[in-house]
């Protein structure tokens, strides 16, 4: 396409959108936090040096299946050991690939207010992305998933300000054809929201098309869209040791254009990698770094992220498990390895649990919280994801969000503050050892915003919590679902790129989007 002349971006600066949509809802405002924390480190130097060599062990001896025959020819040009699909690399090489991705770097959405910083001590946190079923209170059961329950989950996206980007489809649409059903979602994502958003790496089309739509939201030229990144795609590798055809084929592309790419193996400890957690994060490391070294040859300098999803089965069943004490510490290692190879990282918010209730959150708390030890710099999946990833569901969604605004909160430094001030010196002195600090001046300047204030936790007491209706948490969830799906409104966008948007739409249809099996 030829390009068109630059317009106006939609958006403008972000609103408190439950104070516009006249919600009782008083939601932290938007912001990064930065986590000032020293990471938690299990392993000393020796442990690193470990999983290093037996990373580097697997990428030169072992080797790793690269499904795509691009991907062979450029690995071959780069001096790599081809054997059919086997690929195995020299150590030095790999080392000299990543080393040229850069520690950081920002993505830019259609709206310039929500740029984010990825890497460094920034901490993002993002919507549940990919399940194939919903499940609410209203509905009461597991169901395939719909357009219009992915779009409600990303008027949620949109509505907290603790999620700071759009991952993949919130809940699979299987009511559109896959053919168009990235069409529709991508436009529906473009504009009910304004943050970063995703692309599946699932066949050239799908990719092309998500670029494309991402540069007319933003207004952009191809030159502007190509000159840095505007949004990123995740893959992950087919443990153990694959790299498939269409998701090394979709991060090409984006390469080659500019966009960011996260690299997530999904290791499961005792199934798809060794039981041992050391062995499953020496796993991760290798095929993640193989395919970041990939695309470094490709664009020197592309952003990548190194991504961790190791966990492990349940052994009596070959269940997946999620916020188990193996995930936590794998997760703290692999920050360990990411900061060992100069990379930002990315983690996720997880739970095998079934329905929005008491397992389901501490497995989540447990997983974000993990990610926040590690020094993590994108939490995937940090609202709204319920049986390992098969279930979305919008009171989850908001629960998690619960979480997020507490780990936020925890982050703020006027809680770690030694001001004289601060310390309260003179009122320790006002009150003495007979009286209470409720009512003096110290307090009452700073009542309103000394500590955090729930959005869904309910802290009354037994009686009290009886007497306004005893709702339990996923309830109380499920009504303010419904609030603010009721009073969303959308972002702004200019009528032209919206039209414009639209009418690509309609033409990719027409010319019948993307090839499937069915």
């Amino acid at each position: 396409m030829s390009d068109k002349p630059r317009r106006r971006r939609g958006g403008g600066r972000a609103a408190n959108t439950a104070k516009r949509a006249g919600i009782v809802m008083d939601q932290m405002p938007w912001r990064i936090p930065v986590n000032t924390d020293r990471p938690t480190e299990p392993m000393g130097p020796e442990g690193v040096e470990a999983i290093h060599n037996a990373a580097m062990t697997i990428l030169e001896d072992i080797g790793v299946e690269f499904l795509n025959t691009e991907a062979l020819a450029i690995l071959k040009k780069a001096g790599c050991k081809i054997e059919g699909a086997l690929v195995k690399m020299d150590r030095e090489w790999v080392m000299e690939m990543v080393a040229k991705a850069p520690a950081e770097f920002t993505i830019t959405p259609r709206n310039p207010d929500r740029q984010l910083p990825i890497g460094g001590k920034h901490l993002l946190f993002g919507n549940v992305s990919s399940p194939p079923n919903y499940f609410d209170l209203e509905i009461g059961k597991k169901v395939s998933g719909t357009r219009e329950q992915c779009a409600n989950l990303l008027k949620l996206t949109q509505f907290f300000n603790c999620i700071h980007f759009a991952g993949g489809y919130p809940v699979e649409p299987v009511d559109i054809h896959a053919s168009v059903r990235h069409l529709d979602v991508m436009f529906d994502k473009l504009t009910l929201t304004d943050k970063v958003m995703h692309a599946y790496s699932l066949g050239k089309e799908r990719v092309e098309d998500a670029m494309e739509m991402v540069r007319i939201a933003g207004g952009l030229t191809h030159e502007e869209f190509d000159a840095k990144p505007h949004m990123y795609t995740n893959i992950n590798s087919t443990s153990p040791l694959k790299h498939d055809e269409p998701m090394i084929d979709g991060c090409l592309r984006l390469a080659r254009r500019g966009q960011a790419i996260v690299v997530t193996p999904f290791t499961l400890a005792g199934a798809m990698a060794p039981v041992t957690i050391a062995g499953a994060v020496a796993q991760s490391i290798a095929e993640a770094l193989c395919a970041i070294a990939l695309f470094q040859y490709v664009r020197p300098g592309i952003s990548c992220v190194i991504g961790t999803f190791t966990s492990n089965v349940d052994m009596k069943t070959g269940a997946p498990a999620f916020g188990t004490p193996e995930y936590m510490r794998a997760t703290q290692i692999t920050g360990q390895m990411a900061r060992f190879y100069g990379l930002p990282m990315r983690a996720s918010g997880v739970c095998a649990a079934n329905v929005p209730d008491g397992q389901a959150m501490w497995e989540t708390s447990n997983s974000l919280w993990s990610a926040v030890q590690s020094g993590t710099n994108i939490v995937y999946h940090a609202a709204g994801w319920l049986e390992g990833g098969l279930i979305a569901s919008p009171e989850k969604f908001i629960m998690d969000c619960e979480v997020l605004q507490m780990i936020q909160r925890y982050m703020e430094p006027v809680i770690t503050e030694t001001t004289e001030d601060a310390l309260g010196l003179d009122a320790i002195r006002q009150v003495g050892s007979d009286g209470h600090f409720f009512g003096i001046e110290h307090t009452q300047q700073r009542y309103e915003t000394a500590f955090y204030q729930p959005i869904i936790s309910d802290w009354n007491n037994f009686e009290a919590w009886e007497i306004a209706g005893a709702t339990w948490t996923a309830e109380r969830a499920h009504h303010k679902f419904k609030d603010i799906i009721a009073n969303f409104e959308a972002p702004a966008l200019d009528p032209a790129i919206r039209q414009e948007l639209s009418e690509f739409v309609e033409r990719r249809k027409a010319e019948g989007g993307a090839p499937t099996d069915f």
